[in-house]
């Protein structure tokens, strides 16, 4: 038995053939435009994602010794899609999870006095990372997209909509947690929270646990195939599950386009006072909930793509560890890679990048080496603020960077753990799907593939050097 992993990300969607054994036997990958229409705006086009979707399938199939037996979608969170709950179509292009373009509804709601009940509701805060600010952006200024039969959800609702061409309009606890229109307690949309943000309750989808049967795909919309669809989570909860971080207390961070941290807080709702927010990490058919807090920085693996897309200072993002090793250190440079504001711990929408201490001497490796050094003191700056960490399991793409994996574990003063397949976004999205599906039948026997690639003990921290950082971010903000 085999499981079709669909993690539909920021840039691109991967595909993964996971086996019983928890080994990836195929993968397909294809990337999809990013649209900035004015600074500070991001969008994607819903067409666009599905025809990737559609793609990376393919050529993960193409890889596969027998037919999968069922399906497991992650997502990138938060994004707005609209979409005509008959023909599928998008009207307008969706509003993407880093677009700021809403800052100026979150200080209106702030200013009216919201963000207290806001915050007691959904474990978040006014910003326009979160969807729902979003939609009411779309009504206030793109009124003509959302008419009668328009529905709305994040990107798992658009693809699931599309898998099982139009039979299912559903999302799971873990990205309804991520809108602010979700209240923690109730577990289901709040009335309260869709009228102060304009959302017509109706538009939104049903909320259904994060694995069992969500729907099927239909053959005439989804490469001829008709499977069930098993699982689903937002992907920073799906990388938590595939990093097997089934027990209170398990840490976790992926370095991809951003960096999430999360540790799993069981089924108690701890809230913070210090920048993290507080989110659903994944509901069981039988209604038990768990919980997590969680630290989201906007821009870390991004960053990397700035360097060579923006400034052509490398030609591919692995190439960066390579040009950071050519210097010692970063020469006394500091960046701080603001470039849609600033998350947790800071959460400050107006901080645009920064770079302090240019010199003559500054090279392209001290910049490049900076840039890495960033990620690290930017987890460090949300590890600080939590209770004490054993360790930290890392994945995602820029954990194979072994020298910024090694940074990190000396600005944490903690071991680092890089597990064996790194893809564990994916990976969790087909656990969870093989646990609905019965490939798996309990967590404990997901535990026994996670396997060690590589521990990175800590070793001398540059306690200087993340000072510099600390006030470079002071005048990156406002």
């Amino acid at each position: 038995m085999s499981v079709l992993a669909i993690d539909a990300g920021t840039t691109g969607v991967t595909a993964l053939i996971v086996t019983e054994e928890g080994r990836i036997e195929s993968r397909g990958y294809e990337e999809f435009s990013q649209h900035f229409p004015q600074p500070g705006w991001v969008e994607h086009a819903p067409e666009e994602i599905w025809q990737a979707t559609l793609a990376a399938c393919r050529t993960a199939l193409d890889g596969a010794s027998a037919p999968p037996t069922c399906v497991g979608l992650t997502n990138q969170r938060e994004t707005a899609v609209l979409w005509d709950r008959r023909t599928l179509a998008a009207p307008r292009r969706a509003v993407v999870w880093q677009d700021r373009r809403t800052s100026g509804i979150c200080a209106r709601l702030r200013e009216q006095g919201h963000e207290p009940r806001v915050s007691e509701l959904t474990g978040l805060r006014l910003d326009p990372y979160f969807t729902a600010t979003k939609l009411t952006w779309l009504r206030e200024n793109d009124p003509r997209a959302w008419t009668d039969d328009i529905v709305v959800g994040t990107v798992d609702s658009y693809l699931v909509a599309r898998l099982t061409a139009g039979a299912r309009h559903v999302t799971d606890p873990s990205n309804a947690s991520r809108t602010l229109l979700y209240g923690l307690a109730s577990g289901g949309w709040e009335s309260e929270l869709c009228e102060l943000f304009g959302v017509p309750e109706r538009a939104l989808p049903e909320i259904v646990p994060n694995y069992g049967e969500i729907g099927r795909t239909a053959p005439e919309a989804f490469l001829g195939l008709d499977l069930p669809i098993t699982g689903m989570a937002g992907d920073q909860q799906a990388a938590l599950f595939g990093q097997t971080c089934f027990s209170a207390g398990d840490v976790k961070c992926t370095y991809g386009t951003g960096s999430f941290l999360l540790v799993n807080t069981g089924g108690e709702i701890i809230r913070s006072r210090a920048g993290l927010l507080t989110t659903v990490a994944w509901e069981t058919p039988s209604g038990e909930r768990t919980y997590a807090l969680e630290g989201a920085i906007f821009v870390t693996g991004a960053a990397v793509q700035w360097l060579r897309d923006g400034l052509g200072l490398i030609n591919t993002a692995p190439e960066s560890e390579a040009v950071a090793r050519t210097v010692p250190d970063s020469g006394g440079v500091v960046f701080v890679p603001a470039l849609t504001g600033l998350g947790a711990p800071h959460w400050d929408p107006e901080a645009r990048g920064t770079i302090t201490g240019i010199t003559r001497g500054t090279t392209r490796a001290h910049l490049v080496r900076a840039t890495l050094e960033a990620i690290a003191f930017e987890v460090r700056d949300v590890v600080e603020t939590m209770p004490p960490v054993a360790a930290l399991k890392a994945d995602g793409g820029a954990s194979s960077n072994d020298l910024l994996m090694q940074f990190q574990a000396d600005q944490l003063g903690i071991a680092v753990e890089r597990p064996v397949i790194q893809e564990t976004t994916a990976l969790g999205a087909a656990f969870l799907a093989g646990l609905g599906s019965g490939v798996w039948s309990s967590p404990e026997e997901l535990r026994k593939t996670w396997q060690l690639d590589r521990r990175f003990e800590p070793g001398v921290r540059d306690d200087a050097a993340y000072e510099r950082w600390q006030g470079a971010v002071r005048r990156s903000r406002a």
